[in-house]
């Protein structure tokens, strides 16, 4: 197994930081890695806004919910859907875009996003970085679009705190590489099986870690019998991406 690979299976989110800078080459280095990342068509509708200011990590820590994480760590990478530098390429060409009006525009770009944030992580953590990705900065959308000046045919998918890390986490347990990795076809049953295996599993990790009593299914089952960040929508919306094609 390569160094690559070794660097990725031992991944795990880190919530506590020292206060320490990060060097300016491993900050290029990590943009530079997911700046390299495949966009589809070639459209590189995916942008990142760094952000460094410790007053604008303290507010995105506040608008994200309250994770003190991102005021600590002295990096915050914003991972923005931008369907406007292509909107500007159709204007160049007096083409009007539709595309990001649809919900394959919205499909397209915020999948992009999810690259570049892959290559990010991989990129900070090989460096000896921690990481935690931040899915909250879309809690309150239409804050996060005016502290970063986020123009129309964009929206800010997700965040990613980088800093040197305090200590590590233990490293959280997955569902079975049976019932992720698919054999010709979509095992139904191999999930129900491995749903069941993994909540006893999960049961044992949190006990061990001393948290309240629970599992997997039922912490997502909480999570997901609702729209959590109900705001997205509208604000995508307004933001252009009207979803009606």
């Amino acid at each position: 197994m390569n160094q690559t690979i070794t660097t990725i299976k031992n991944h795990r989110s880190i919530r506590q930081y020292k206060n320490k800078d990060i060097e300016p080459k491993d900050l290029n280095l990590i943009l530079e890695a997911a700046h390299a990342m495949p966009t589809s068509i070639h459209g590189q509708q995916v942008s990142i806004v760094v952000v460094k200011d410790e007053d604008k990590r303290n507010k995105i820590s506040d608008l994200a919910g309250g994770q003190p994480w991102i005021a600590a760590a002295p990096v915050f990478l914003v991972f923005v859907m931008d369907m406007n530098k292509t909107a500007q390429a159709g204007n160049k060409n007096n083409i009007p875009q539709i595309i990001h009006e649809s919900a394959e525009g919205v499909l397209v770009s915020s999948f992009d996003a999810g690259i570049a944030m892959g290559a990010a992580i991989v990129a900070a953590e090989s460096l000896g970085l921690g990481i935690v990705p931040i899915g909250g900065i879309r809690k309150n959308p239409q804050e996060m679009i005016d502290l970063l000046e986020l123009p129309k045919n964009t929206f800010p998918i997700a965040g990613l705190v980088i800093g040197h890390p305090e200590n590590l986490s233990a490293k959280k347990p997955r569902l079975s590489i049976e019932s992720f990795a698919h054999s010709e076809k979509y095992n139904n049953e191999l999930v129900t099986k491995a749903i069941d295996d993994f909540d006893k599993e999960m049961e044992i990790y949190y006990e061990k870690r001393g948290d309240k009593s629970s599992n997997w299914s039922a912490q997502i089952a909480g999570s997901y019998k609702q729209v959590y960040f109900p705001n997205v929508y509208p604000v995508l919306k307004s933001q252009g991406f009207i979803l009606d094609k």
